[in-house]
């Protein structure tokens, strides 16, 4: 599967330009030949968690997420967006949504592992394991930032049959362990490919890492961002394709490590 990532910077919530910077990378993703656009966490607001629960309503959140899903079906792309949760600010998570090209959402993620003390105070933590969707003869997991920070979260997608995992992030400071270290041994511990779109430049008072990446089974980048807005087009191989040097999933001794955790 040929995917698409969007980098680029927000406007704390200016939902218009936002959302006319992710229009503009789903006409590119498209003229590119992805048949998916990636975009980062929470891009259509900003990553502003106290400002979104202060200042954003339902029913706000609800016109934006109307808009996304016109913006897949003009552009004839599948496309993965993050927003509030559709509840009212009190009650709502930070999601992952998966569209298809017609616009229709075909899976819904509600973030689970909430990082640091803003945006704890802002959002619900989802209790629901990752959503996984076969898409294109693809099977796609959803997680949310620090979810993939986790191996139980992965791990939780790989045991469903998530080929590629997809995963919106806000990624801010000098954490380059995460797209470096963390991620290729996400994939290589499940035997399954990565995509994790960051924000990039300064946002409010956090200044954003990019370094948007790709990593295959193996490990390997197949294709990464450096720190500027850009749109990383990758062709994605199925897991049968390419694997990492052990089959840790038909390996593990999942009966005792429930046990001893």
């Amino acid at each position: 599967m040929r995917i698409a990532l969007m980098q680029d910077t927000a406007r704390p919530l200016e939902l218009e330009h936002n959302l006319a910077l992710i229009d503009a990378a789903a006409e590119q993703a498209g003229s590119s030949g992805a048949e998916l656009l990636l975009t980062p966490e929470l891009f259509a607001f900003g990553y502003v968690p106290a400002q979104i629960r202060e200042q954003v309503s339902a029913e706000a959140v609800d016109g934006a997420r109307s808009r996304l899903q016109k913006i897949a079906r003009t552009r004839g792309i599948a496309m993965v967006f993050s927003l509030p949760g559709g509840e009212s600010p009190e009650e709502r998570g930070i999601t992952a949504a998966l569209a298809d090209e017609y616009g229709a959402v075909l899976a819904e993620y509600q973030k689970v592992q909430l990082y640091g003390p803003e945006e704890k105070a802002a959002f619900r933590p989802g209790q629901k394991p990752p959503s996984v969707t076969s898409y294109r003869g693809m099977n796609l997991g959803l997680l949310v930032c620090y979810d993939v920070e986790f191996p139980e979260m992965v791990r939780a997608a790989a045991a469903r049959g998530a080929e590629l995992v997809l995963v919106p992030t806000a990624l801010a400071g000098d954490e380059a362990s995460v797209p470096g270290v963390l991620l290729p041994a996400r994939a290589i511990e499940n035997g399954i490919s990565l995509a994790y779109a960051n924000h990039c430049g300064m946002e409010a008072d956090l200044d954003f890492d990019g370094c948007s990446v790709v990593v295959g089974p193996s490990g390997q980048p197949l294709g990464e961002l450096g720190t500027e807005p850009g749109l990383l087009v990758v062709d994605v191989p199925a897991a049968a394709e390419e694997s990492g040097s052990a089959d840790y999933l038909q390996d593990r001794r999942a009966d005792l490590h429930r046990d001893w955790l």
